[in-house]
């Protein structure tokens, strides 16, 4: 494999060479399983762990490497295997508010980041036309998408189960302001030429959406092979079995690459009010009028958004999911905070533990 097929540019040629790493190579890791990673590299796919000292020095999950990540690598071809020794610094990247191994959100103590996809030029925000389809979520999915660093894009699959197609895609572009909408079906092939544009040589997507909307379809689609399990969805809700139960980072054939990853109907928040803001512009824009600057724009008087809200300029549903939305980011900033607080005593409380040993190790010797 060409490592610039793979995604690789002077970005992360310059960090590999400030590590300088003695006969060590880069690799891009390509999925993760629990044991292990697969990591992609011009020798070859290998399997790879990370090291102790990688693990111990991560303070957040998204410190150690995710599917997209450009690692730094001990390999051992002749064994097929390798060791992480360290993780790049992201172009870009897709994260969540951790989940508990059950698949809810983790509401419980432990605040956390997973990294969905890394260092991504582009994600898809894919949104079946049955009864997968829902305002609501693609207007979280796009606040999230916001702070990837990479470009969001709607597609509005399932084309041919939709007798009214333009009026969804009027409905979403009144939540996706100047955003690109594409209308396809990955079942019969129409609109799937649209893709070529965003996956070129070296370029990497990533495809987001709840399970049944048709992703691991859609790259099937474009592989031109059943290389990914897809299932039927349930009629009466359009929801679909969860097919895809890791991320992978796939190569296709004209050069771009894809990650599929498994499907997520509630995705927890992770980043702070950037794309918030982005999503929701129209009420940021309102909320300039407001009366009072730190206006809630909920019981306020002189609220401009409230009162855009009454003379039916603002849709109802789409406030109530602002609100929750930054209801659930005010909730989140808080927690993180507060693990921030507890790592830093904690490495205070190490430091001064070390002190005391240094000096009565000295001691003992008689130095001091």
């Amino acid at each position: 494999m060409e490592l610039q097929q793979l995604g690789w540019n002077d970005f992360f040629a310059e960090q590999f060479a400030d590590i300088n790493p003695d006969g060590r190579i880069p690799g891009r890791v390509a999925y993760q399983h629990r044991t292990h990673y697969g990591v992609y590299t011009e020798g070859g796919e290998l399997r790879a762990q990370t090291a102790g000292a990688l693990r111990h020095r991560s303070v957040w999950m998204a410190d150690l490497p995710a599917v997209g990540d450009w690692v730094v690598l001990l390999a051992r071809p002749d064994e097929g295997t390798a060791t992480i020794t360290a993780v790049l610094q992201r172009r870009s990247s897709f994260s969540r508010k951790a989940v508990l191994s059950g698949g809810m959100p983790d509401t419980g103590g432990k605040t956390d980041e997973q990294v969905v996809a890394a260092n991504i030029d582009t994600t898809f925000l894919v949104s079946g036309l049955d009864a997968d389809y829902n305002l609501r979520r693609i207007e979280r999915y796009l606040a999230i998408a916001y702070d990837s660093g990479a470009s969001p894009v709607v597609i509005l699959n399932k084309a041919d189960l939709c007798d009214d197609a333009d009026t969804r895609i009027e409905e979403v572009g009144q939540v996706a302001f100047g955003m690109p909408i594409h209308l396809i079906s990955a079942l019969t092939g129409d609109g799937l030429d649209i893709f070529g544009e965003y996956l070129t040589k070296g370029k990497t997507a990533v495809l987001l959406g709840s399970s049944g909307a048709g992703k691991s379809t859609i790259i099937n689609a474009l592989l031109g092979r059943e290389q990914l399990r897809t299932g039927a969805v349930r009629e009466f809700d359009g929801r679909g079995r969860h097919t895809t139960t890791h991320r992978e980072l796939i190569l296709l054939d004209g050069g771009g690459l894809v990650i599929d990853t498994p499907g997520m109907r509630e995705i927890a928040i992770w980043e702070d009010d950037e794309g918030l803001g982005s999503t929701f512009s129209e009420i940021e824009q309102l909320a300039v009028g407001c009366r009072f600057r730190d206006c809630t724009h909920v019981n306020e008087p002189g609220c401009a958004v409230l009162a855009a809200l009454a003379e039916g300029a603002l849709d109802q549903g789409r406030y109530q999911n602002y609100l929750r939305l930054r209801k659930e980011i005010a909730h989140l900033r808080t927690r993180k905070d507060t693990k921030a607080r507890r790592q830093l005593e904690r490495n205070m409380d190490k430091k001064i533990r070390n002190y005391f040993q240094e000096r009565e190790r000295l001691r003992k010797k008689g130095l001091i």
